[in-house]
């Protein structure tokens, strides 16, 4: 009865505090000051004609207080513990969409506890009408940008730079992401130790979470702790974002150079920091491009070990290492002459893949020219798969990464297994960075690929510089080198960019250069021979038209030679993109395009393109829904001349949202394609459906179809997480001749982990 009435009354001053109309009241709960004029985060229409948005870039960066209790609480998704009256109260969200500097229109109450082990956040998220919040799905890593939210950004070092992310939907389900470099690297694959509950009531919807200390990496030497943070809460019906530490619409919430403040933590553990997660697994497999010795029944077992070296420096070692869980490759159509990159998906190499981050990198909200699309130094998928993605066999390997003083640091050795035409190997990479000038850096790479039963390897070295200026203007450049036995050819690369984005403009320049035997073994290259020289200029204004939010107009051009000065290919685009208030997105673009081709290539058996000069122009128009709707929908169409015929092409996408339980998502590419050597349809088209039974049991099925690549694939995948980072998965492979149906691979696996942590 004493919690309830707790409970009641200080649910009572919170709403007293964020209407701005009780300095006692905030006094009463321990809470900051009321809010200032212009702040409230609730209001009636009248009052807010008067109110004038504040400048979310000059506005000052808030601070909280961490409240330490001795009594934990339950973690019921209640927030009926008289322990969270004792805390400060956390509000004055402001909003960055739909009306960016202006108080949100809902109110959120914050509150945060900890005791030596745990880190308590509760979260009161008011609304009219909770039940109508949106929840994208119950599975972990849920869609973030389709669902209602509530969310916190950790940087436990104050460094401005990285942090550790949770996101919670009104289902529970968690999203957890690890960020570096302010925004700059996002690694979604991260997992985190927490407990979350979140409870729907009559005007609000509540969350409640603790995260041990020792799902974090902080220094505890460093009395008090000071940590950056900053909470992010978004209502999806009405596409509203609102931030505690408020941002400009180009930042998200891992922007960390752009948080709060949290302080007065004191004498916390962090733990021994080990985990060992111990796997067993079995499987059946069949099929022509199944290796003999991996066909019929297997089962084997291994481990990997996590642990903390020291605060900030953490060891990940791996034996008999095995990724039957992993989802199958999403496929592409090229039709282009040069390789594609996938994307990694093994979790050993993605957690932590920021500390190797070596390349063509991408800034959010910057149009670069370059990605790591077409140069990535360090591309783990070298390691343990063949160029058509099956898997090599991997004994082990370890992984050495976090912070040294002012360095960043990364250490990775691996050692597979003979297979295929591939020899054993080893690979080896050293990585190294130091933080200057705040939110700068420079580093250096070193990667060695050796056969351990034969002579040939691989070196390559670079050193690359990331500057940030006023933080708007960056500075990105590097330098690079490969060598192998015998190669005399010139095997380098290099790159200098130049690049601004403020709130009306952005602009870019680019100078690159890649040598005809620049060639990394552990890398991934996409064209060579070549330098480039690329300039953009856009604008973003803001204009009073009804529905828009913003708009893009820019232009682009692309110049690319090869390194006797002819040139090889050209790209002049003038385009616009217009933002919606719903986060609806229309973009155009009209291209001029020129390529020369000296060797023949081939699009798909007997179409091809041949050696020539060739000029044509295109027009693309795109559009994404607004994903406030249980329907989110893609829409696309190129149309043009194309090398030596037309392209026509169109594709989409369409998701539903049928509960917060299932969802369905079809994909469909359509590409008709006429050229001198004849004329031909690229096909791709995918669907994919995901069922969760409840926010720790999913289950999910895959098919894809692709014309190109004459391949038929079904991928379908059960996981029931029993125990905090412990999982059995049952995974179910079929992939076919879409021409002849011949089995290319049937396989079914059984994987049980268990994450034991000391």
């Amino acid at each position: 009865m004493q919690r309830v009435t707790i409970h009641r009354f200080r649910a009572l001053a919170c709403r007293l505090i964020l209407l701005g109309t009780s300095p006692l009241a905030a006094v009463v709960v321990g809470a900051q000051p009321a809010p200032q004029p212009g702040r409230a985060t609730s209001r009636t229409q009248a009052g807010a004609d008067s109110i004038r948005p504040i400048d979310v870039e000059l506005a000052p960066r808030p601070t909280s207080h961490a409240f330490r209790t001795t009594r934990p609480p339950t973690i019921d998704g209640r927030l009926d513990e008289a322990e969270w009256a004792l805390a400060p109260v956390i509000g004055n969200f402001i909003q960055q969409l739909p009306k960016t500097g202006y108080p949100a229109t809902f109110p959120t109450v914050v509150h945060v506890l900890y005791d030596a082990d745990h880190l308590y956040i509760g979260a009161t998220l008011y609304d009219p009408e909770p039940k109508k919040a949106i929840t994208a799905g119950k599975e972990r890593d849920f869609v973030s940008s389709a669902s209602d939210l509530f969310g916190v950004v950790l940087d436990t070092f104050k460094d401005r730079r990285n942090s550790f992310l949770f996101l919670v939907n009104p289902a529970g389900a968690v999203r957890d992401e690890q960020t570096y470099n302010d925004s700059r690297t996002i690694v979604d694959a991260w997992e985190g130790v927490s407990k979350v509950r979140t409870m729907v009531n009559d005007s609000s919807w509540t969350v409640e979470m603790t995260i041990p200390l020792r799902t974090l990496r902080f220094d505890a030497t460093h009395l008090p702790q000071e940590w950056g943070m900053n909470f992010i809460r978004r209502v999806r019906r009405t596409s509203e974002t609102s931030y505690w530490a408020p941002l400009e619409r180009q930042y998200r919430l891992h922007r960390m150079s752009k948080a709060g403040t949290l302080t007065g933590l004191d004498s916390l553990r962090p733990g021994r920091n080990l985990q060992l997660k111990p796997y067993v697994v079995a499987n059946r497999s069949t099929g022509a491009q199944v290796p003999a010795a991996q066909r019929g029944s297997n089962g084997d077992v291994g481990v990997d070990l996590k642990y903390g070296v020291t605060p900030s420096l953490t060891l990940d070692a791996t034996y008999n290492t095995d990724f039957s869980q992993v989802e199958v490759d999403q496929e592409q159509v090229n039709l282009t002459r040069f390789s594609l990159l996938f994307p990694e998906r093994r979790e050993f190499f993605i957690e932590n893949s920021g500390a190797f981050q070596f390349g063509d990198v991408t800034e959010r909200n910057y149009r670069m020219g370059a990605s790591p699309n077409d140069f990535t130094f360090f591309n783990s998928r070298q390691i343990g798969l063949t160029p058509d993605g099956r898997p090599i066999p991997i004994v082990g390997g370890a992984r050495l990464t976090g912070r040294m003083g002012q360095w960043d640091v990364g250490a990775l050795d691996m050692q597979t297994q003979r297979a295929f035409s591939t020899p054993a190997e080893n690979f080896a990479v050293l990585r190294a960075r130091r933080n200057i000038f705040g939110k700068s850096d420079v580093g250096m790479l070193l990667q060695n690929r050796a056969a351990t039963d034969s002579t040939s390897w691989n070196r390559s070295v670079g050193m690359d510089a990331n500057i940030r200026i006023r933080g708007n203007t960056i500075i990105n450049a590097y330098a690079a080198r490969s060598d192998a036995p015998g190669s005399t050819a010139d095997g380098t690369a290099m790159r200098t960019q130049v690049a601004y984005r403020g709130r009306r403009w952005d602009n870019s320049l680019l100078w690159k250069r890649v040598s005809d035997g620049f060639a990394p073994g552990m890398g991934f290259v996409r064209r060579r021979d070549f330098q480039q020289f690329y300039g953009t200029i856009g604008a973003h204004p803001r204009p009073l038209i009804p529905r828009v939010a913003e708009l893009n107009p820019y232009v682009l051009v692309d110049y690319i030679t090869d390194l006797r000065s002819q040139l090889d290919t050209r790209t002049i685009t003038g385009g616009m993109d217009v933002a919606l208030k719903s986060e609806a997105l229309l973009s155009m673009h009209v291209s001029d395009q020129f390529d020369r081709i000296e060797r023949t290539f081939t699009l798909v058996p007997g179409r091809t393109v041949a050696p020539g000069a060739y000029t044509w122009r295109e027009g693309v128009i795109k559009y994404s829904m607004a994903p406030s709707s249980r329907f989110l929908g893609t829409a696309n169409a190129t149309i043009g001349d194309f090398y030596s015929g037309t392209r026509r092409s169109i594709g989409g996408g369409v998701a539903w949202r049928v509960s917060p339980s299932l969802g369905v998502e079809t994909s469909y590419q359509r590409n008709d394609i006429s050229l001198a050597s004849g004329d031909f349809v690229a096909n791709l088209a995918g669907l994919r459906a995901r069922y969760a039974w409840s926010t720790t049991v999913l289950g999910s099925a895959f098919v894809q179809y692709n014309t190109q690549t004459n391949s038929f694939s079904t991928n379908a995948r059960f996981n029931w997480r029993w125990a905090p980072l412990s999982d059995l998965f049952v995974v179910y492979t079929d992939r076919r001749d879409s021409e002849s149906w011949a089995q290319n691979e049937r396989s079914i696996a059984v994987k049980l982990t268990r994450m034991l942590a000391f």
